[in-house]
């Protein structure tokens, strides 16, 4: 989709035709080249050479000629008999990340679809036209087989699309645009549902979300070294330099950066604590860490992106490679990977909330004025501890485990939709941990007052205030988790990436 004629797009240009689709488009070359994958098929379709997927059944049944009369119904069943997805369906974001990711593998011009069957693609993609997927019920090996099923459904007339919150029946969505379902030709139906774009999806959504988390963590993590007036002695360049991971280092910069020309920070320059607790003191290592995952896994989905994922590949006029393009396993252990690193900082936030409660160097026990008769904080901490539970149990590998699928043909799998799944379970968890100790670094900033703070954390309380007031009687705070957890979510907060 992109200018080039490698195509290549990387994962904020998708996030880019997420918000603005009138944007994706074909440039010429990439149309040949897709028109000429197309009749290198229709070719394959009519030869006596057994071809898997084009003149053969699917899966266990590659062995079993399908004859040309017979290829076009053959492709509607496979998307008929592969839709047996179940659950709650996932969010229609990721429905539509789920089609242009297609839309680019399908783009490389090695699948054998017609231009027109994308072309369609794009439609839905433009008009908001965004079908119904079910979560559960892929094992991310033969690619996210049900899920994409259902994703492509409407094409057919089958299936449904969103209207709002509700579903309402694809071929009514279709005739209301004065759209004809396709009758799908050799591959076409095998070329959709073959790929990993429900696995990518969830990276995609995933790493968009942790990007912006690990800069807040960063900031709330200085609000609350400010909150406890720890040392800022283990951020000293000098150190990080001694063991350079480049997480660790990007970490250490930015406290030091939300730090500067804070009144409190210079106001115990020369007090005799010799070290703060770990959770404050290893906040770069940490947290430097988790970057470091983040980081890894970045370049792990730009290559899945711009990959073929589906079976099998169209090289030339003579060649279709059947292979496992379409195994989920390379985003499936780093999406494990991925879901550790964000517990992890969740981790470390839960610590830095109870030690604030702790009544220590000046601050009153559980962050209130009058303790015994108001619990203060006390309980919110009950929750990032909780949270942060939920998370270490959501962190078991899917990617370990593979059950037999397709008669023992497709042996192994890598469960990776479930990785995914799990991946954005532990994020959300991960906001509202963030929450919390956002409003326990708030309430014990109220303490080190007249101290003034950088200009970066003034602006961050205020926005805090200008949203939740200061807790100075017990109170419902879960509308205040709500609320700041909102926050969050809407990447309202000023997190300073440039740092």
């Amino acid at each position: 989709m992109s200018k080039t004629e490698n195509n290549n797009i990387s994962i904020k240009d998708i996030c880019f035709l997420l918000e603005n689709p009138d944007e994706i488009k074909f440039n010429n070359f990439t149309k040949k080249r897709i028109i000429r994958s197309y009749e290198r098929v229709q070719k394959m379709a009519g030869s006596e050479k057994a071809i898997y997927g084009i003149n053969t059944g699917f899966g266990p049944l590659c062995t079993t000629k399908v004859s040309p009369k017979e290829t076009k119904a053959l492709q509607e069943n496979l998307l008929l008999s592969h839709s047996v997805g179940v659950g709650n369906p996932i969010d229609p974001e990721l429905s539509k990340l789920m089609l242009i990711c297609k839309i680019q593998s399908l783009s490389h011009g090695y699948s054998g679809i017609r231009l027109e069957v994308l072309d369609r693609l794009i439609y839905f993609v433009k008009n908001n036209l965004t079908p119904l997927v079910p979560e559960k019920g892929s094992v991310g090996a033969s690619g996210d087989l049900a899920p994409l099923a259902h994703l492509f459904l409407p094409l057919i007339g089958s299936g449904f699309f969103w209207d709002g919150k509700e579903k309402v029946k694809a071929i009514t969505v279709l005739k209301n645009h004065k759209l004809e379902p396709f009758n799908l030709h050799a591959k076409e139906g095998l070329a959709l549902i073959n790929g990993t774009q429900f696995i990518l999806a969830h990276a995609i959504k995933a790493i968009s979300k942790l990007d912006y988390l690990m800069d807040l963590a960063d900031l709330i993590a200085a609000m609350s070294l400010e909150g406890f007036q720890g040392s800022l002695t283990p951020f000293k360049k000098e150190l990080h330099e001694l063991r350079p991971f480049i997480g660790n280092k990007k970490v250490a910069r930015r406290i030091r950066g939300l730090l500067k020309n804070s009144q409190n920070s210079d106001s115990h320059k020369d007090c005799d604590r010799v070290q703060d607790p770990y959770s404050i003191r290893c906040t770069p290592q940490v947290h430097g860490a988790s970057r470091n995952a983040l980081s890894h896994v970045q370049e792990l989905v730009v290559i899945e992106i711009n990959s073929v994922t589906d079976n099998p590949v169209i090289i030339d006029d003579n060649t279709a490679i059947s292979g496992g393009n379409f195994h989920g396993q390379p985003l499936a252990i780093a999406l494990d990977y991925l879901k550790i690193a964000a517990a992890e900082i969740g981790n470390i936030s839960d610590r830095r909330s109870y030690l604030l409660l702790e009544g220590l160097h000046g601050l009153p026990a559980m962050l209130t004025e009058n303790p015994g008769l108001n619990s203060g904080f006390m309980i919110t901490q009950y929750t990032t501890a909780a949270l942060v539970s939920e998370n270490k149990s959501l962190c078991f590998p899917s990617s370990v485990d593979s059950i037999p699928t397709g008669m023992g043909q497709e042996d192994h799998v890598s469960m990776g939709s479930i990785s995914g799944r799990k991946c954005l379970e532990v994020i959300d968890n991960l906001e509202k941990i963030l929450a919390i100790e956002l409003l326990h670094s708030a309430q014990a900033l109220e303490f080190r007052r007249p101290n003034k703070f950088s200009s970066a954390i003034e602006k961050t309380l205020t926005l805090v205030r200008e949203n939740v007031k200061k807790l100075e009687q017990d109170r419902i705070l879960s509308t205040d988790i709500e609320i700041i957890t909102g926050l969050i979510e809407n990447q309202a907060f000023n997190v300073y990436p440039e740092l």
